[in-house]
């Protein structure tokens, strides 16, 4: 009989310790918003996110990370995620996913947001600001899951559910568990399956994290061997938390708020520990 691989739970104490590393995160993707505006590099708003990181007492989780060369992952258009961060100038109308990790006192915290430049001289694309708030939507819809959910497969289902045929889903990449190193099992997947996936317990950490794009899900992988870009050049979103599943219920480690916001249009309230 085929096994899963062990999943690592965390008690009470070590779930705070990871909102930590997740408010480090929280904080330097809010100073890459603040930075994102059209003329800025890529390789600037890493420098931003850097700084942040490093002045937390954190270490990048990203860099170095099995060769890649940055502390951020800046993904823009066609990219999915992977982006490497360099002297690619931002302009009005892109659409930028941006993918940040932190490892604060052993514990890693993972999110990712995306947004369309618009200075608003009308150069974003209705579609792609549909597209990324689907995404984010999509993203709120998995994390709400497993609120209720006894096996993981339940939030694949319910990211796919929420994107209803609108957008394709890309398969190849997942979300995954997270504490003590920034990818462990189990892998979370972003769609629908005839796995169930692994039972849902307390002392689970997760980043739920689809990527969507407005055409085709397949994709291929550039010649740096990092970035991810869509077969037929549609453009793509990417929307990350991590969350914590703990005997009182879920709490959003990398949202300031909890997950307050984001949970409520679902009817699921966070339990914050500590």
């Amino acid at each position: 009989m085929l096994r899963r691989e062990r999943v690592e739970l965390k008690t009470a104490d070590q779930v705070v310790l990871m909102r930590a590393a997740g408010l480090v995160v929280a904080d330097a993707l809010d100073a890459v918003r603040a930075a994102l505006a059209p003329g800025t590099t890529t390789a600037e708003l890493d420098r931003v996110a850097h700084d942040v990181i490093r002045a937390a007492g954190a270490v990048p989780s990203f860099l170095g990370y099995q060769g890649f060369p940055a502390s951020l992952c800046v993904s823009v258009n066609e990219e999915v995620v992977h982006g490497i961060p360099g002297d690619r100038v931002l302009v009005d109308g892109d659409v930028v996913s941006v993918d940040c990790g932190a490892v604060l006192d052993g514990w890693h915290g993972d999110a990712a947001f995306s947004a369309v430049l618009d200075t608003g001289a009308g150069a974003a694309d209705p579609e792609d600001v549909a597209l990324v708030a689907a995404t984010e939507a999509a993203m709120w819809a998995g994390l709400a899951a497993l609120a209720g959910a006894q096996r993981l497969g339940e939030v694949g289902a319910a990211v796919e559910d929420s994107l209803d045929g609108r957008y394709g889903v890309v398969e190849g990449y997942v979300g995954h568990g997270i504490g003590t190193a920034m990818h462990q099992p189990p892998e979370v997947l972003n769609h629908r399956t005839r796995d169930r996936g692994a039972r849902v317990r307390p002392g689970m950490c997760l980043a739920v994290e689809p990527m969507v794009t407005r055409g085709t899900a397949d994709t291929d992988v550039l010649a740096d061997e990092w970035t991810v870009v869509t077969t037929d050049g549609s453009r793509a979103a990417h929307w990350e938390s991590t969350v914590a599943v703990h005997d009182g219920g879920l709490w959003v480690l990398t949202a300031r708020d909890g997950g307050v916001a984001g949970l409520a249009r679902h009817g699921v309230v966070p339990q914050p520990l500590g």
